[in-house]
């Protein structure tokens, strides 16, 4: 039972990123009269927050207990929920999605977290479905938002949510055990300064196609960012008691699985930022018909986790998952409005398949470069890279349907670009991946070597315990001194 409330509250979360897209046009017809600046923060305050609380809600999680993360998460999604709802006004609103996205970001890293210590013999498989969860919710969102939108306005939208998060709130305070907590010294100056950084970043992200990458809000963004993460990085580097300690990257198997899960995650949201208005505003699909079109892609994801989710998944698996992937979209560049549906269902399939061969092995390398002691944080991590991804993958497709003139002419570039940025990081990130696919239980991969870390049978994410510590606590996470 731990293993379906840990996913549902995945899924819902994510549902909440995917499926406001469908709610915008409902939004624009409603009572509140917003401007298209207002939606765009409708739609963007929830993922800006989100994506900026991770690491630190993460590693705050650890700290306070991973089930008392998620209940406490739960709780704040529904009152946010609530206050979207009843928003007499557009900064209500607003406010009200911020707030979804700090519980948001509470709970998901949390979730995972309990996994690991709940399922110790049976890591892999938690992690993998954990995965696909992932994207299950973003097609569980635009199927609710699709039937609950076919007759009602946007405020039903948010409601929707509310009962669905109190039921599994409850259920998971009753029915999930507890885990250990790991108490930790952390400077709010570091969760301050990596908080801004990232928020920095997602905004110049964001907004770069809206504004214009030359504009100077979006190089103020980039800029303050810079200095922002710069200086995060400074402290954990010098700090006594740092949040990340960013030697955390000397090890392969995270640089790799980091920018790995950004850039499929870039492929599979610049996919959902586009796919939905295509099928409504090119097939002429209403919003319940969008969001049964689109099952594909969670059936892929499910029907390959199930064949892929095996312990050493590495090179071959990340892969031949990102290929496929990007097979997928060159495939969907070629859909016209006219394209039979069973193809276009297959070129989603594919897409699918690859995200579900490659996205387990990827998350399972983050978190094999951190001890039990921070596997909310990295999951955190894993998350913020996701976060990132998703934000570059909008921002670019959004970025090539500005410069075009035909919306499926722009479409099919966009998947193209997308493909093309999605092969070439994953070069890389495949290239970095440990030699000898993903390192077994108990080791870490540092400067190319496999470090033995006592202990590590124990640990969560199947690294040990007896890591080496900066003073203050900081983890060097098994990086060789």
């Amino acid at each position: 039972m731990t293993l379906l409330f840990m996913l549902l509250t995945v899924v819902l979360i994510q549902a909440m990123v995917a499926g406001i897209n469908l709610a915008i046009p409902s939004l624009a017809a409603g009572g509140l009269h917003p401007s298209h600046t207002d939606l765009v923060w409708v739609v963007d305050a929830y993922v800006l927050v989100f994506a900026a609380l991770l690491i630190p809600l993460g590693a705050l999680g650890d700290r306070i207990g991973r089930k008392r993360a998620v209940v406490w998460g739960l709780a704040l999604f529904a009152a946010s929920c609530t206050i979207s709802a009843l928003a007499p006004n557009v900064l209500t609103l607003q406010l009200g999605r911020a707030l979804g996205g700090a519980a948001a970001a509470l709970a998901q890293p949390a979730t995972l977290g309990v996994l690991l210590a709940v399922y110790k013999e049976s890591r892999t498989r938690a992690v993998t479905l954990w995965t696909v969860a992932l994207g299950v919710g973003g097609v569980a969102g635009n199927l609710i938002a699709g039937a609950v939108l076919r007759s009602a306005a946007w405020p039903w939208f948010f409601w929707a949510f509310v009962p669905a998060a109190v039921v599994v709130l409850v259920l998971t305070a009753l029915l999930v055990p507890q885990v250990p907590r790991f108490p930790s010294r952390t400077s709010a100056v570091d969760t301050v300064v990596l908080a801004g950084g990232l928020f920095a970043l997602l905004f110049g992200i964001i907004e770069g196609p809206e504004h214009g990458w030359a504009s100077s809000p979006v190089l103020g963004a980039f800029g303050l960012a810079l200095a922002l993460l710069a200086a995060f990085v400074w402290r954990g580097r010098h700090g006594r008691s740092p949040l990340l300690d960013p030697r955390v990257f000397a090890i392969a198997s995270v640089r790799a699985g980091t920018l790995g899960v950004a850039a499929s995650f870039l492929a599979l949201f610049g996919l959902f930022f586009v796919n939905a208005q295509f099928l409504q505003d090119v097939k002429g699909y209403s919003p319940l018909l969008t969001g049964f079109a689109i099952l594909p892609l969670a059936v892929g994801m499910l029907v390959m986790s199930a064949l892929a989710g095996r312990p050493g998944a590495g090179r071959v698996t990340i892969a031949a998952g990102m290929g496929l992937v990007a097979l997928g979209l060159v495939l969907l560049s070629f859909v016209r409005a006219g394209t039979p549906y069973p193809w276009y269902a297959l070129c989603l399939l594919i897409t699918a398949a690859g995200l579900g061969l490659c996205a387990p092995a990827l998350t399972t390398g983050v978190l094999r470069g951190l001890p039990p002691a921070r596997a909310g944080l990295g999951s955190g991590l894993n998350s913020a890279a996701r976060e990132v991804g998703a934000a570059l993958g909008v921002a670019v497709i959004g970025s090539v349907l500005n410069s075009t003139t035909s919306f499926t002419a722009g479409i099919a570039m966009g998947y193209r670009v997308l493909a093309a940025l999605l092969l070439v990081f994953g070069a890389v990130a495949v290239a970095m991946w440990p030699r000898g696919d993903a390192a077994p239980v108990g080791e870490a991969v540092a400067g190319g070597e496999r470090v033995r870390v006592p202990g590590a049978e124990a640990g969560a994410a199947g690294l040990g315990e007896d890591l080496p510590e900066m003073p203050g606590g900081g983890v060097v996470a098994g990086v060789a001194r």
